[in-house]
């Protein structure tokens, strides 16, 4: 009897403190009477298990699921950007960029390793002649390589030579040194060339060895464009038989290929 009173105190104790049992302080009904008496008593629990199941998994799902920095946020940009690359607009921006910028490099380089400095110009031989009998019309070009300029305390100078012909079949092949001077957009080219002078129907300047003295001044009016007003003398430095000497102007176009 006593034992008997004894079990149903101890049975009541863990129905009215589940709590004591699930902390692990106390062990089980299950552990104490077998699983089969202890459901015959309690019954079984089933619903409370599942509902357990079902927290422990939504807390499981709640712990996956967790919100992570960006690369840039745990790296920096710079070394996010090295380790896992840019993405497509940052790449598409830096792209158009680095094809600009090598574009306008392209174009430094071509033209400063231009080298084909053309003008062609058309214009008046022996303006100054009195008499007016060998005064005549004149074409020609020149060619100035610009790689060959060079800066010097007196300015930029480079190598040129030409070569005209004039309407009375007068011819003059010339070869000299042509000096360059910016004004904001206006250029002011003064040279001297030495040359072989032919004088054909037209002017006798007194020996074929000639000197032209020229100054042309110039307007950019497209990319390696420009045109330009030119006045030159001719004259032999009384080294010939006579020295009477040509003035001269014409308008020059030249460009750079």
């Amino acid at each position: 009897m006593k034992i008997k009173l004894l079990v149903y105190l101890f049975v009541g104790f863990l129905t009215i403190s589940p709590n004591v049992v699930s902390a692990g302080i106390l062990p089980s009904a299950e552990t104490i009477f077998g699983k089969d008496l202890a459901e015959k008593i309690f019954g079984k629990k089933e619903n409370k298990k599942e509902n357990v199941d079902n927290s422990l998994g939504t807390e499981k799902k709640k712990k996956k699921i967790q919100i992570l920095p960006s690369a840039e946020t745990i790296f920096g940009k710079d070394l996010a950007d090295r380790i896992f690359g840019k993405n497509d607009n940052q790449k598409v921006k830096r792209d158009d960029k680095v094809s600009k910028e090598q574009e306008k490099i392209n174009k430094m380089i071509a033209k400063q390793y231009s080298n084909n400095d053309i003008s062609f110009y058309t214009g008046q031989f022996d303006i100054s002649d009195e008499i007016g009998d060998d005064k005549t019309n004149l074409i020609g070009f020149e060619h100035k390589n610009p790689n060959l300029l060079r800066e010097t305390f007196l300015g930029k100078f480079s190598p040129i030579t030409g070569a005209f012909l004039t309407g009375k079949g007068s011819s003059y092949l010339y070869t000299g040194v042509e000096g360059q001077y910016n004004i904001g957009p206006v250029k002011i080219l003064p040279s001297f060339s030495p040359g072989y002078y032919q004088k054909g129907d037209g002017k006798d300047l007194g020996d074929v060895l000639e000197f032209k003295s020229e100054i042309k001044i110039g307007f950019d009016i497209l990319e390696n464009s420009k045109i330009g007003y030119s006045y030159s003398h001719i004259s032999n430095n009384d080294w010939g038989d006579v020295n009477p000497g040509t003035d001269n102007q014409s308008i020059t176009f030249s460009k750079r290929f």
